[in-house]
């Protein structure tokens, strides 16, 4: 009888983990889906006045129609269906050092990706299919973009399953015994 127990509170605890892991799909503060994948600011770090290419990887991102990429520091442009990339003029009064969010829409999903200004002067643009040099390492983790609040309230839902799987075990326990 005791495996069983244990092996109930193990699935619970393996479960509420399970449940608690960041989705792919997470709600943002305009209250419409975020998605990373398939979206990309190339490079992710341009001089003010410079290039950048925005890209839409359609296998990954799962968007069959027209793609409109907007942001603080260059006019809305518009990806269309056939296409994968468009490049874009960043502002030259763009703050150096500032980072822009970059807003790429297909329907009523849409993905966020950082843009950073430097300073120096403007580069060409990518490439349509960039060399690869290896991971970019650095950005995010386990944490990234979450705050306190999700945080808390992740681990008090674990606490919880946790809790409610020792209280109904050991009331089991007592059942036997009586």
């Amino acid at each position: 009888m005791r495996a069983i127990r244990v092996a109930s509170a193990a699935l619970l605890g393996v479960t509420a983990l399970t449940f608690s892991a960041p989705a792919a799909v997470a709600s943002d503060d305009d209250n419409h889906y975020v998605m990373s994948n398939g979206y990309s600011v190339l490079p992710s770090t341009v001089a003010a006045g410079g290039q950048v290419t925005l890209q839409v990887d359609r296998d990954a991102s799962g968007c069959r129609s027209s793609v409109t990429v907007s942001s603080g520091v260059f006019d809305a442009v518009v990806v269309p269906r056939g296409s994968s990339s468009a490049v874009v003029t960043v502002d030259r009064d763009a703050r150096v050092g500032a980072s822009y969010r970059v807003t790429f829409a297909c329907g009523g999903i849409s993905a966020v990706k950082e843009l950073t200004i430097t300073g120096g002067r403007p580069v060409d643009p990518m490439p349509l299919y960039p060399v690869q040099r290896g991971v970019h390492a650095g950005e995010g983790g386990t944490v990234a973009g979450f705050d306190l609040k999700e945080i808390g309230l992740g681990a008090a839902l674990i606490a919880g399953s946790v809790g409610a799987a020792y209280y109904f075990s050991r009331r089991r326990a007592g059942e036997d015994a009586g």
